[in-house]
């Protein structure tokens, strides 16, 4: 039996599915010049064509046609050499498929394989997000921030060829540079490209990822009852209502917290999530009211606290915030927990200041396709005036 090879590309759906494409098809385009044979295919979350939905596609390259058949009659790889995750926020785990509960960003690595992010952070922040794994791994990180490239009028940054460079660099025996400027040329008849890649190719290194470091939280997962266990005409068992929520200080109850779905989560999905000012909030009701996906908690003085396990990240619930810089979504990459906003700032409201206008000064930028209060306002004037400049 032959060599088989498997790569994983972990990306965002709809923003990042032609970027995550575009990698996989080079992958077996730059192998089949060095002699292999190969297929690429997606396998999407439980929503494919939700935006941000977590996705996963993959390359699956042999040295033999018998060797790759073998290969691909599974559903996924049961490990795989390289894993590429095109959003650095999806180092937090990644939540898929509904009922798998959270998978780590690492999980399929094989022993001494390498995980490949793009991200503007450094090591020590996305190992910290990384769940421990029991066997030493590689990272090696891709300067940048996130990519939309082939979407819409976004423009190609090259983050699909560099990410082919730094293979080339970290894999040698899937395929050389050379291999790989070659399939750039063909696909996308662009020498700059075939450039970028070698630029990636020279400035790629990594560092070793020990068992003792990384995220030490178990990730949630669950077993699903098997057929001879379900109730007659029962598949999932119903959630049940509520209760309420508990003052940390106070100790007064009141409000309602309603019971979730403890089978999927959600909060892998997130890109960027909000952040409460309680002390601005006029009870208005409408974050509650709007959530798409009910994760708001009434606290007992009547104040709305997202609940972060439930949270998406849709950024519904600042668009329709009536009061100013009451809620705004922050990047994702500058929390480590979910734990509740209210009770933080119930328990201390001096430091629960400090921490909020901490969070949205760190990371100003908005990222996919979130944009602050007024934004829009102030890009008119400049809009009618490229118009009517006919530039």
């Amino acid at each position: 039996m032959g060599r088989l090879f498997a790569i994983e590309i972990i990306y965002r759906g709809i923003f990042q599915k032609t970027l995550a494409t575009r990698i996989q098809r080079a992958i077996v385009l730059a192998a089949h010049y060095e002699g292999k044979v190969g297929i690429s295919f997606g396998r999407y979350g439980d929503s494919p064509e939700r935006n941000g939905i977590p996705a996963k596609g993959f390359a699956i390259v042999a040295t033999d046609p018998q060797t790759l058949e073998e290969g691909m009659a599974k559903y996924e790889p049961k490990e795989v050499d390289v894993t590429i995750c095109v959003d650095d926020t999806l180092c937090k785990g990644v939540e898929s498929w509904a009922w798998y509960g959270l998978q780590p960003v690492n999980r399929l690595l094989k022993p001494g394989g390498t995980l490949i992010v793009t991200s503007r952070e450094g090591p020590e922040a996305l190992i910290a997000m990384a769940h421990r794994k029991e066997t030493p791994y590689e990272l090696s990180i891709l300067k940048g921030t996130v990519s939309f490239s082939g979407l819409w009028v976004y423009k190609d940054d090259h983050t699909d060829v560099r990410i082919l460079g730094a293979i080339a660099k970290i894999l040698p025996e899937l395929f050389s540079l050379k291999s790989v400027q070659k399939a750039i040329v063909e696909e996308w008849k662009d020498e700059l490209k075939a450039t970028s890649a070698a630029k990636s190719y020279e400035r790629t290194t990594s560092i070793t990822v020990n068992p003792d470091q990384g995220n030490p939280e178990v990730p949630y997962r669950f077993d699903l009852p098997k057929w001879h266990e379900m109730g007659e005409g029962i598949a999932i068992p119903s959630i049940p209502a509520g209760q309420q929520m508990k003052d940390p200080v106070s100790l007064a109850q009141g409000g309602f917290q309603p019971d979730r779905n403890p089978t999927f989560l959600k909060f892998s999905t997130r890109t960027m999530r909000p952040v409460v000012n309680f002390d601005t909030c006029i009870k208005c009701t409408l974050c509650w009211l709007q959530c798409p996906d009910s994760c708001f908690d009434v606290t007992p003085e009547g104040l709305y606290d997202a609940n972060m396990k439930a949270c998406c990240g849709c950024g519904v619930c600042e668009a329709v915030c009536p009061v100013k810089d009451c809620v705004t979504m922050v990047n994702e990459t500058e929390f480590k927990d979910n734990s509740s906003q209210w009770e933080d700032w119930r328990e201390d409201k001096d430091a629960y200041k400090v921490w909020l206008e901490e969070k949205i000064k760190s990371h100003p930028e908005r990222s996919h396709g979130f944009r602050y209060r007024g934004q829009y306002e102030e890009q008119i004037p400049e809009m009618l005036k490229i118009a009517s400049s006919g530039d």
